[in-house]
């Protein structure tokens, strides 16, 4: 971004999906950061009248700091395509494909990358037995930060069948995915487009200190621990690596995406499995693009700058703002 140059930006966060809080912390820092730089910053927490107060505030470049619906699933960005206004962060197709967990396997098996089976089930077919041999992993299918993920075991306190009364996680939401339990170890990589094209940073382990990586262990300090660099065996932090771009590409992701994975590290490579790729992942100060980015040498406020170069450089090459799950974003 040329240092002379100083823009106004409307940093788009909170809304009202579960992830509100966590899209407030990331906005925040965002912004923060944007100032820092010397930029003018609209803070916009978003309501039902968002397009009119975007549209007066008149910003060169929206910030999209929105984690889940409707900021992630390609109804902000179909919104912002039709405003004609630059936006950070994937477009509307790839949005919409990349927040739904069965058509990214769609997408993404297909093209060699590893995830795990299972299969799309109503809520109500709990009660009346397992979707799968346990133990298997329910989540929602249009969710993010692991909300409403639930690990039903042998030993769970939810039943077998799974009981009504059971307050379990997932009672929230009317269809699921249930995916076989994959054991062992939980790692993530980001991705960050350059002028030179999509690069993977690093590959982070995540062990939490009780349960598993669920929202809470996420986005509250000290319940997780972050080794990064993960120290894992080199050709998996390859293939991690290898993996995360290419989701990136086939998705049309931009700017920044997050892979996470699950690795049983007595199968080898033949153990490491996409789980989700996420198309905004956090930034907040526990976030693990900032930390990856930093591990590597760049700076919050940097990593902040580098998301708008990218989004401004694609709205003036003429890019397609709408991505396109076709390898070629």
């Amino acid at each position: 971004m040329n240092a002379k140059r100083k823009l106004h930006i409307a940093v788009l966060m909170g809304g009202w999906a579960n992830e509100r809080p966590v899209s407030l912390m990331s906005g925040k820092g965002v912004a923060d950061a944007l100032e820092s730089r010397g930029h003018k910053v609209t803070r916009i927490d978003m309501d039902r009248q968002v397009a009119a107060r975007i549209a007066e505030a008149a910003p060169d470049i929206v910030f999209n700091a929105l984690h889940g619906v409707p900021g992630e699933d390609g109804t902000v960005q179909g919104m912002l395509d039709l405003m004609g206004v630059p936006y950070t962060h994937s477009g509307l197709a790839t949005s919409v494909i990349a927040i739904d967990k069965e058509l990214t396997k769609q997408a993404l098996v297909p093209a060699g990358i590893p995830m795990p089976g299972g299969r799309i089930v109503q809520t109500a077919e709990l009660y009346e037995k397992d979707p799968l041999p346990r133990p298997y992993v329910l989540k929602p299918v249009n969710e993010g930060s692991s909300v409403g993920v639930a690990i039903v075991t042998d030993e769970s306190n939810y039943g077998n069948p799974i009981q009504r009364d059971a307050k379990g996680p997932w009672q929230q939401f009317d269809h699921l995915l249930a995916e076989p339990f994959i054991k062992g170890r939980e790692l993530t990589t980001a991705v960050i487009d350059g002028e030179g094209g999509p690069r993977a940073l690093t590959v982070t382990e995540l062990v939490p200190k009780s349960g598993f990586y669920d929202f809470d262990a996420k986005y509250t300090d000290g319940m997780t621990d972050h080794i990064c660099p993960a120290e894992i065996p080199d050709n998996i932090a390859q293939l991690c690596c290898e993996y995360a771009v290419r989701a990136h590409k086939v998705l049309g992701c931009k700017g920044t995406s997050r892979t996470d994975f699950r690795w049983d590290d007595e199968l080898g490579e033949d153990g490491l499995f996409v789980l989700e790729t996420n198309t905004q992942p956090g930034m907040t100060p526990l976030s693990l693009v900032p930390e990856q980015a930093k591990y590597c040498g760049m700076e919050y406020a940097d990593l902040v700058e580098t998301i708008v170069e990218e989004a401004l450089r694609s709205a003036a090459s003429g890019a397609d703002q709408q991505g396109g799950a076709d390898g070629n974003g």
